[in-house]
């Protein structure tokens, strides 16, 4: 063991007479410990939040939607899909569909609803994904009644359950008029969930023929749900599709049809840097305190190292070796207490949230390994920066004088 670290370690245990200095010491590694475990779970949890909610969004609203202008129906939606799929390559897949608002009544109550005709052979809703009750299956049936899937808060609020009916009434026809209402009745198959009250209180899903024949529009489709291969393509090929397939197709991206919602997760980056800066004050004026009162304790210890021949370089690397394994044991840690914590909440889901205000039911956290090494990085260098200006200080002092008055 080297000299220096072996006096620094010497110096921050306690004695008889200077427990005090333990005590501090305890209270550096500490403030080093929590400042650590709390940036790394504030990352975490931002992340989780920035993830859930993209992968939510995004997996609802698909990456770009092509509609068509003022919500204009589309005719000759095979041709249009043969052209996407055989010219751009970027695109990973494409699926048509009809969207309007209309009214869902079971025998306990009525609620507004937005109705989704998708075709189950091109089917890319996020709802296919997150049945929870029953399962997705929208294909249609010779005999009986047809299928469709209704988010978990929606039955709750109608009362009903997998396997009961619902009837469903739609304002039919290219021109809504009052004179074309519709109803038809379905067998609900499956309940999804999100954890995003918006959707799931929102959508139904049935097969798209039934949904052409529910508002009586014949073979035209309200748009297609798109997916890239790269989202960082997405501008370009929202602009490159409609100029490709003429009017009245129109492309728009998921960033523009949610733009208030993904401003608002940058919005919640924008605190970082205030909280990192406050974090590491508090981090800096503990460990320059510890040492600054090391140095005050230990001054006819200090004064005897220089008086046999240690020199100002050597006495320094002293109290920065002090600095350090402060720092390095409130890393240390605060890396197992922010990884402990955030594996409980990941596990566990013990913090709930509103879904309908967060987006999601339960706190979301992202592991990520470079959170953890960042922040680290950073602790270790601000101790190591933090503990130049007492080692200077003990390495001026005249020695005869710390000997001889202690100080």
């Amino acid at each position: 063991m080297p000299v220096s670290l072996f006096i620094a370690l010497r110096y921050l245990r306690s004695r008889r007479h200077s427990g005090f200095i333990s005590f501090i010491t305890i209270i550096a590694v500490v403030g080093v410990t929590l400042g650590v475990a709390a940036l790394i779970i504030t990352l975490s949890v931002l992340g989780g939040f920035e993830r859930t909610i993209k992968e939510n969004v995004i997996s609802f609203t698909a990456h770009l939607q092509l509609v068509g202008f003022q919500n204009q129906l589309l005719p000759n939606a095979h041709q249009a899909m043969e052209i996407v799929l055989s010219e751009f390559p970027e695109v990973k897949s494409i699926a048509p569909y009809i969207s309007r608002e209309g009214m869902i009544r079971s025998s306990a109550s009525t609620d507004g609803v937005l109705i989704k005709g998708v075709d189950p052979r091109n089917d890319i809703s996020a709802a296919k994904t997150r049945v929870v009750e029953g399962t997705y299956n929208l294909e249609q049936r010779d005999r009986g009644t047809e299928g469709i899937i209704l988010g978990r808060r929606l039955a709750q609020k109608l009362e009903v359950n997998v396997g009961d009916r619902v009837m469903l009434m739609s304002l039919g026809g290219s021109s809504v008029t009052l004179s074309q209402t519709r109803v038809m009745q379905f067998e609900i198959r499956g309940l999804y969930e999100t954890g995003m009250a918006e959707y799931d209180e929102t959508y139904a899903y049935v097969n798209l023929t039934n949904a052409q024949r529910l508002f009586a529009v014949g073979p035209m489709v309200s748009g297609f749900d798109i997916l890239v291969h790269d989202l960082d393509s997405l501008d370009n090929t929202a602009l490159r599709l409609p100029e490709r397939l003429g009017y009245p197709y129109y492309g728009r991206t998921t960033y523009q049809m949610n733009r208030n919602l993904f401003t608002w997760i940058e919005l919640q980056k924008k605190p970082i840097p205030i909280i990192i800066g406050l974090i590491i004050i508090v981090a800096t004026v503990n460990i320059i305190g510890t040492l600054l009162m090391m140095v005050m304790e230990k001054g006819k210890e200090i004064g005897i190292l220089r008086a046999l021949g240690t020199n100002r370089r050597k006495l320094m690397s002293i109290f920065l070796a002090q600095g350090m394994f402060i720092g390095v044991v409130g890393v240390v840690l605060g890396n197992i207490i922010a990884f402990v914590l955030c594996w409980l909440e990941l596990k566990y889901r013990i913090i709930s949230l509103p879904s309908g205000i967060y987006f999601m039911t339960h706190v979301p956290i992202d592991l990520n390994g470079v959170n953890f090494l960042l922040v680290s990085l950073l602790a270790l260098l601000m101790c190591f920066l933090s503990s130049i200006i007492p080692s200077r200080i003990a390495a001026k002092r005249d020695p005869i004088r710390m000997i001889k008055f202690g100080s």
